[in-house]
């Protein structure tokens, strides 16, 4: 029986997206008559899903429109990033050779992401990593999400078995907070999407590559 989990978050963490993220966020803000506002902005915004990623790209570009013009933008963006999401999109350097470790180990591993639980697995499948991962669970999978560590404790639900240790791997305060509110390590990547310096955002452990993950998470017990 596996007895330790590894939880990661997915955009920034695991794929570096924002370049799709980006393109279809500009579509959908210039179907909707706002100026594209680029890759470097976007890349800012993401983690907080896929809504607030568009109310943030108008925000950005002029203010929130009505309702209606928003909710037109989001299907634009969402239909537009499900046909391209892993035009550019790729894995960070080392990320498949560190999974393939893990679970060679015997760590139990799934995702827990803000993004939608179809786009998520859709990238994954696209990637050719969906089979490291016993669980995905996105912002849209539970009545609740990152930060609220209802998300960790959900996700580790869903890979069915209970485990004695458990730790986060993500990029965000929302990785962070949610971790530590539900007793979890987290160890931070240096090469996410953070506003906030990654040294700075209170993990346990910080990492500039997937090869130094496991070391890390041998220091944090696990």
């Amino acid at each position: 029986m596996t007895h330790k989990a590894i939880l990661f978050d997915l955009d920034g963490t695991l794929v570096d997206t924002a370049p799709d993220l980006a393109a279809a966020t500009d579509y959908a803000l210039t179907q909707a008559g706002r100026p594209a506002i680029g890759l470097e902005s976007v890349r800012s915004m993401v983690g907080d899903g896929a809504r607030a990623l568009i109310e943030k790209g108008f925000r950005a570009s002029g203010g929130m429109p009505d309702p209606a013009a928003f909710e037109a933008a989001f299907n634009d963006f969402m239909i537009y990033y499900g046909r391209h999401i892993a035009e550019t999109s790729r894995p960070f350097p080392g990320v498949a050779t560190c999974l393939a470790a893990l679970a060679e180990q015997g760590y139990a591993l799934a995702v827990c992401t803000n993004k939608p639980e179809a786009l998520s697995r859709s990238l994954l499948d696209q990637l050719g990593l969906s089979g490291f991962f016993g669980a995905v669970v996105g912002g849209d999978s539970l009545l609740v999400r990152k930060p609220d560590p209802g998300h960790i404790r959900g996700t580790l639900d869903k890979l069915g078995t209970e485990f004695a240790w458990a730790a986060m791997v993500g990029d965000s305060a929302n990785d962070v907070n949610a971790a530590k509110a539900a007793g979890l390590p987290c160890v931070v990547v240096s090469f996410g999407y953070t506003q906030i310096p990654a040294k700075d955002l209170g993990g346990d452990r910080l990492i500039d590559h997937f090869s130094e993950l496991p070391e890390a998470l041998v220091a944090l017990g696990g």
